[in-house]
């Protein structure tokens, strides 16, 4: 099992997505003789999942059924351990196109945290690229090389445990781009312009605050960089729903139906639009905004490194 490289067959010592619903779902460890407890009951690895197809539809228990699906760094976003505030797809995605990244980049990351993005970046770059990231918290960093390891993705990955801001990426002039996201990135703007190839790169520093923004925009541009511009990405989901919306009396509509002999009490016509207008009121699918969702998570900072 690998996070870049589809697996047919769910093998012992994988990790696999329990998915019990759209809103409902968790990583598990593949392992011979452990068993797996969820609500519908329980799921025995050696005889339920070992040698099974991912994708396939697992009876419990108790007579209920889940989906054992092969992971992804979509998946693994959603599902994984929290040891920080974590990047989400919305502003994953937007970093990836922004940084220009592709198979066979090398990128610069800071910090590791939990791994979210970085898995991420690893699908993009692999097979021949790399990905340098740097963790400050000793503990992070031995934990994201165990899940790089468990997760097939080891050989893509290089995990340091330094402080980037005196201590820069370990790295030089290799870097097709670079990512921050650390309290005070304006300090390894420096550090980043050193990692990133002579000919040029792209960096992406991400903040919550715009204070952080307004001084990482400024030590960009005491770097040399170019081409500097902020992005915010809001995520707003929609629901489809049946909409009642009252129809207003403008007189003809009612006059137009008796001439017409139309006759609410058919049951034929219970159905029907002039049925509605008799009620006064009209029936439509819309999509309605959530009551309340998440806002904003952060300003993405993208620029250029510039050659002169």
């Amino acid at each position: 099992m690998s996070f870049v490289e589809y697996g047919d067959t769910i093998k012992d010592g994988d990790t696999a997505i329990v998915f019990l619903g759209h809103e409902s779902m968790f990583p598990v460890k593949v392992q011979h003789g452990t068993v797996t407890q969820t609500k519908y009951g329980v799921i025995r690895h050696s005889m339920d999942l070992i040698g099974k197809k991912y994708g396939s539809k697992v009876t419990c228990s108790k007579g209920g059924w889940v989906f054992i699906l092969h992971p992804t760094p979509e998946l693994w976003t959603m599902n994984l351990p929290h040891r920080t505030q974590i990047l989400y797809s919305t502003d994953i995605s937007i970093i990836t196109m922004m940084l220009e990244l592709k198979p066979g980049s090398i990128v610069c990351e800071s910090g590791t945290g939990s791994g979210s993005l970085s898995h991420a970046l690893i699908r993009t770059v692999a097979p021949t690229g790399h990905l340098y990231t740097v963790e400050f918290h000793q503990q992070r960093a031995e934990k994201a090389r165990e899940e790089f390891r468990e997760h097939g993705v080891e050989h893509l990955v290089t995990v340091t445990n330094q402080d980037v801001c005196k201590n820069g990426f370990g790295v030089s002039n290799i870097a097709d781009a670079v990512f921050l996201d650390i309290p005070s990135p304006w300090e390894a703007i420096g550090h980043a312009k050193s990692a990133l190839k002579a000919e040029g790169g792209r960096i992406c520093s991400f903040s919550p605050c715009i204070e952080q923004v307004q001084r990482t925009c400024l030590a960009m541009e005491e770097y040399g960089f170019t081409e500097i511009n902020t992005l915010e990405i809001l995520l707003r989901v929609y629901n489809v729903r049946t909409i009642s919306l009252q129809i207003p009396d403008l007189g003809k509509a009612a006059e137009d139906n008796s001439s017409a002999g139309f006759d609410s009490s058919n049951p034929s016509n219970q159905g029907s639009p002039c049925a509605n207008l008799q009620q006064g009121t009209v029936q439509f699918k819309s999509g309605v905004p959530l009551r309340e969702m998440v806002g904003h998570t952060g300003y993405l900072t993208f620029a250029t490194k510039s050659l002169f």
